[in-house]
């Protein structure tokens, strides 16, 4: 067996393979592995997210409060009668508020740990806000409450999810900086 006299990282690439005169396999080169985000060079930064979580927090509760006067002002024009008039209150709107923006939160808690846990986090982040926005959907249509009201609140709960969602998912992805090397 023959081996070459120059050595192995001053050889270009495109002489890396056997030819006739050298009966030494030569191997090219390994490359990165770039579909990992930890092979890239970036690195979360936690402040941006839950900086983002928060803006987050106050778009979700400004969307809930905007659908609830909205609602109020549509059910004061049209015949729905007083029992669904009276199901969107004052009091519904805060909570509906409150519960928005702890939503917000909690799905910016949940991407941060699928950000540091899970190989591809923004697909299992698309997943769980999808199938909890289709679950506050569902919610209303199965209480007590007039069936144009539930509508009305459904519709309003799509909207905060959707917001929810697509914003928490913006905010992971610009989450990550670039490491010091």
């Amino acid at each position: 067996m023959t081996t070459a006299t120059t050595s192995y990282a001053d050889t270009p690439y495109y002489d890396t393979f056997p030819t006739a005169d050298d009966d030494t396999l030569r191997m090219p080169l390994p490359t990165a592995d770039h579909t990992d985000r930890h092979s890239t060079g970036l690195v979360l930064n936690p402040t941006r997210l839950w900086t983002g979580g928060l803006a987050t927090a106050a778009v979700a509760a400004l969307v809930g409060l905007v659908g609830t006067l909205v609602i109020r002002v549509l059910f004061e024009h049209a015949p729905v009668g007083a029992s669904a008039a009276h199901a969107v209150g004052a009091g519904n709107a805060g909570l509906l508020c409150l519960f928005a923006a702890v939503a917000a939160l909690a799905a910016t808690g949940v991407a941060h740990l699928l950000l540091v846990s899970t190989p591809d986090p923004l697909s299992y982040l698309g997943w769980i806000t999808g199938l909890a926005t289709a679950a506050a959907v569902v919610v209303p249509l199965l209480g007590g409450l007039p069936m144009a009201a539930a509508i009305a609140v459904a519709v309003v709960n799509l909207v905060i999810g959707l917001a929810i969602g697509s914003l928490v998912v913006g905010a992971a992805g610009a989450a990550f900086r670039p490491s010091a090397r």
